[in-house]
């Protein structure tokens, strides 16, 4: 499914927007603001939904304990009660469904990001190596990798996909040459002759795993070795992995830190993630009552997803994506955070705010005829 959206919704829109302004770092942002904007109803629910939730919460926690207690031995009136309880209020569950809708597209969207033309496209082809006697009695299956959309120009691409007609078991001694092809059987060859940059996007071949097991020449061809277990890459180059946008060095750059130099590129991008979650938490609190729990999570939880970034193998065209994507959250939290609460809610919230702000008041009165300094204790005087 993420796939069928990433090739026959999010492709599309990109060459669009290539094709309107030849950069595919602007392309990133278009492609990102028009997805958010497209699912704004969705994600506005769940942060009503989620905004509500927080006001109503105590109360609703409150009806809950004296439902339950009141009716403890009538359970289909404890029910009844609940339900309505739940439409007065509405189910903390709401929020969820939006959530669950846009997951796929996002997940698209963020896999769409981390392939070509954006990033170099790696398929992973895992081989069995046995004896003759052991392929003999097996049952030969042809072994076909996942697809993906290989950019051969800049707005043209064709989904690839590699294959072991003959299965990914091989006998020791045996040969066998994996196949790239488009769906429809062209060869990847051929679609190399109409690419644009030929030179740049033929594919890299190399074993990763159990090099005593099998060897790979550059045409493709697995030798088996030895029986065991081993991993076969072939990677073909993202056709802009390696164009620059602003700042960024290279779109499909991926690492912090990389053969003993900082990235300040990518830092710059997964700092900017942060702030911008930061941001976005800040304003989700918006004119809520204080709640020293949830200030504390976030002020932590940034710094940890951040620090979690920094090592995080992301391209740094997904990081400009991540970051466009909060300053859209930010900006959507914040309108949402202005929007009229139904009466029951207001009113409620209205309750809380007060009797916060009353130990405020009582407090600021005591400390005029307390002479104290902040660092003494209570005690002295």
């Amino acid at each position: 499914m993420i796939g069928f959206i990433s090739d026959n919704l999010l492709l599309p829109i990109l060459d669009f927007f290539y094709g309107l302004v030849p950069s595919y770092g602007l392309a990133i942002i278009a492609l990102t603001v028009v997805i958010r904007l497209a699912l704004f109803p969705l994600s506005a629910g769940s942060i009503r939904s989620a905004r509500r939730m927080r006001i109503a919460q105590p109360v609703m926690q409150q009806r809950q304990a004296e439902i339950k207690s009141r009716f403890a031995n009538n359970p289909q009136k404890q029910q009844e009660e609940l339900g309505k309880l739940m439409k007065e209020f509405g189910s903390p569950l709401a929020g969820c469904l939006p959530l669950l809708v846009q997951m796929p597209i996002l997940f698209a969207l963020f896999a769409t990001l981390r392939g070509s033309p954006f990033a170099d496209v790696p398929y992973n082809l895992n081989i069995k190596v046995q004896s003759p006697e052991q392929i003999a009695s097996a049952e030969i299956k042809p072994f076909t990798s996942a697809s993906h959309s290989i950019f051969y120009s800049e707005t043209e691409h064709v989904p690839v996909i590699a294959s072991l007609p003959g299965g990914n078991r091989l006998a020791v001694g045996d040969q066998a040459t994996v196949l790239l092809e488009t769906r429809d059987g062209k060869p990847y060859a051929e679609v190399l002759s109409k690419a644009s940059r030929p030179e740049g996007l033929s594919p890299s071949w190399s074993v990763s795993r159990g090099e005593d097991v099998v060897s790979v020449s550059d045409d493709g061809t697995i030798t088996a070795l030895a029986t065991g277990d081993a991993t076969v890459d072939v990677t073909i180059p993202g056709l802009a992995a390696r164009s620059g946008f602003l700042f960024i060095r290279a779109l499909g750059q991926v690492g912090f830190y990389t053969d003993g130099a900082i990235n300040w590129d990518i830092a710059i991008l997964v700092g900017g993630f942060g702030l911008t979650l930061f941001v976005s938490q800040l304003l989700s609190g918006l004119g809520m009552p204080a709640n020293p729990q949830q200030s504390t999570a976030n002020k932590i939880t940034p710094v940890m997803i951040t620090g979690m970034f920094l090592f995080f193998p992301l391209p740094a065209g997904v990081l400009l994506y991540m970051v466009i994507a909060n300053i859209f959250q930010a900006l959507q939290t914040f309108l949402l955070t202005r929007e009229a609460l139904p009466d029951n809610l207001q009113a409620i919230l209205d309750k809380q705010l007060a009797q916060q702000a009353t130990p405020a008041t009582a407090g600021a009165g005591v400390g005029m005829s307390d002479t104290r300094l902040p660092f003494e204790p209570k005690g002295r005087k």
